[in-house]
């Protein structure tokens, strides 16, 4: 099930990744960044380190490598990566996610 209108009314962030490969729905306050991520094909998310990031698997399959572990996340899961840790993975086509960063300006807010 897609994420509601408003959700998807909401803007959008800029990641490095194609529309036809992702789409997003951001809240932003001063103190986090919250993504609603739709991932529409199949993508290796290569390995990176920022700011402390938790999130929920809301549809599809994600593995994630965090600092080392590799684990397959499915609906209702979550996890938590602390900050600087080394992370990365596979995403699979039809997934959704919800992300929460510490950093609130982790990713532009196109207009």
């Amino acid at each position: 099930m897609p994420y509601p209108d408003f959700i998807n009314a909401l803007a959008a962030i800029d990641v490095p990744f194609p529309e036809d490969v992702v789409t997003t729905a951001v809240v932003r306050s001063d103190a986090a960044l919250v993504v609603f991520f739709t991932f529409h094909k199949a993508m290796t998310l290569p390995m990176h380190a920022h700011g402390a990031q938790w999130g929920t698997v809301v549809e599809g399959e994600i593995e994630f490598t965090i600092g080392g572990e590799t684990r397959t996340y499915r609906p209702g899961d979550s996890y938590s990566i602390p900050a600087g840790v080394q992370h990365g993975g596979k995403i699979a086509a039809g997934t959704r996610a919800i992300d929460v960063f510490e950093e609130a300006d982790r990713y532009a807010i196109r207009a």
